[in-house]
């Protein structure tokens, strides 16, 4: 029997909903830090409650071209770092030298495991490839190329994110075999993308742990 799928619960805005996740047995959390994204914290507001969460699961920020600086501020009040932008290789290198690190990649036809090997982290994400967005469109991903490549590159942990919901994630399972699933949108309260739904939560946790057992 396989370990259960680990899932990562993101674009968490308040404490409420991060109990909520927690308490429907996610992994990890993940909090956005980049500006242009309409379900943005700010650290200051974040750092005052989020030591105050119970459970292990991991506090994910998620970042968006930030400079090294502003990843080592970061670094002290989050267990990781999760790249999203187009950072370099030297400053995913920099950043893991002083913590956690994850790097997101666009997946598309010319990504591959010698492209992604290329940069140290501990983890991987690959998320739609929608021109212009940083995660969270919403947009499902090509399944059977994430299939390929997460049975080609085995080295890291591999996330997958973009479109899961509820109702898809199980078949996402079936097909690509990741190491985790990442969800934003789909388990958000209808209307406010800045609001999780938790029974909208605990069936994507249900599923994906019970497709990957």
């Amino acid at each position: 029997m396989r370990e259960p799928t680990r899932v990562k619960i993101c674009g968490i805005t308040n404490e409420e909903d991060a109990a909520a996740a927690i308490d429907a047995g996610a992994d990890a959390l993940g909090f956005n830090l980049y500006p242009g994204s309409k379900r943005c914290v700010h650290i200051e507001d974040v750092a005052r409650w989020l030591p105050t969460l119970r459970g292990g699961a991991i506090r994910v920020a998620v970042m968006v071209n930030p400079t090294l600086d502003e990843v080592r501020r970061v670094q002290t009040v989050f267990d990781a770092i999760q790249l999203h932008g187009a950072e370099s290789e030297a400053l995913c290198a920099a950043a893991a030298s002083t913590g956690r690190i994850w790097k997101a990649f666009p997946l598309t036809k010319e990504l591959d495991g010698d492209a992604m090997a290329l940069f140290e982290a501990e983890a991987l994400v690959i998320d739609s490839a929608v021109p212009g967005a940083f995660g969270g469109t919403g947009k499902p991903n090509d399944l059977a190329l994430a299939a390929r490549l997460v049975a080609a590159y085995t080295a890291r942990p591999i996330w997958l994110s973009g479109g899961l919901s509820p109702g898809n994630v199980a078949q996402a399972l079936f097909r690509v075999h990741p190491y985790g699933v990442d969800v934003a949108s789909g388990v958000e309260a209808p209307g406010n993308s800045r609001r999780k739904d938790a029974s909208r939560m605990r069936a994507f946790i249900e599923a994906a742990k019970g497709a990957g057992a």
